[in-house]
């Protein structure tokens, strides 16, 4: 949780791809910027932070930093105190655009083996975008991202006891901002979401 969500191609997505695909960065990934679409671990995407003179800027970053295992999301609960995450949350903090987020249902049988139900697509109520918070870091010169995760709120709990922390628009310059004590952010994240059963062929 949270390991796909959807980009698609909305005015202000077009927007963000616009700016990303000015950055010299841009042209350094091997890969190449995934196509606007469902976003998958591993993709590279335009990812909104703090350019170096402190200004919002959207730059390409790769989803996962690399460890034992390839990390994609944190728990805001500890990251500040886990060396993978401490020093992002302190300075390098980001914001990833998106459509909605994606979740599987996690259910256990009465023989309490877990299995994996229907997948939703879950997006804030009254938003045309969804701001998902996450920390970034730099990997062999290039930026990579991980997705920030909370308690999940009434809304979601019927599929998933975990989503990621979504922000209102107007909170996501202060979140990039290295200024920021990020704690203080963390209560203005937006819990009340719209699920929508996807049906799959």
């Amino acid at each position: 949780m949270c390991c796909r969500y959807w980009t698609g191609e909305s005015p202000e997505m077009r927007e963000i791809v616009e700016e990303m695909n000015r950055s010299p960065l841009t042209a350094r990934w091997q890969k190449g910027v995934a196509a606007p679409g469902e976003i998958r671990p591993t993709d590279v995407v335009p990812v909104i932070a703090s350019n170096k003179a402190g200004a919002r800027a959207v730059f390409p970053m790769r989803w996962g930093f690399k460890g034992k295992k390839l990390l994609l999301n944190a728990r805001v609960e500890t990251a500040p105190e886990k060396e993978a995450f401490r020093d992002a949350w302190n300075a390098h903090r980001c914001v990833v655009p998106a459509a909605y987020y994606f979740e599987w249902e996690h259910l256990t049988g009465a023989d309490g083996r877990k299995r994996t139900g229907s997948k939703y697509r879950i997006r804030p109520k009254d938003s045309a975008m969804t701001w998902l918070c996450g920390l970034y870091r730099i990997e062999e010169g290039m930026p990579v991202f991980v997705v920030l995760t909370r308690e999940a709120g009434e809304s979601v709990r019927f599929i998933h006891d975990r989503m990621p922390m979504i922000l209102p628009e107007r909170c996501v310059g202060e979140w990039i901002d290295p200024r920021t004590k990020p704690e203080r952010l963390v209560g203005a994240a937006l819990t009340d979401m719209i699920c929508e059963r996807v049906e799959e062929s």
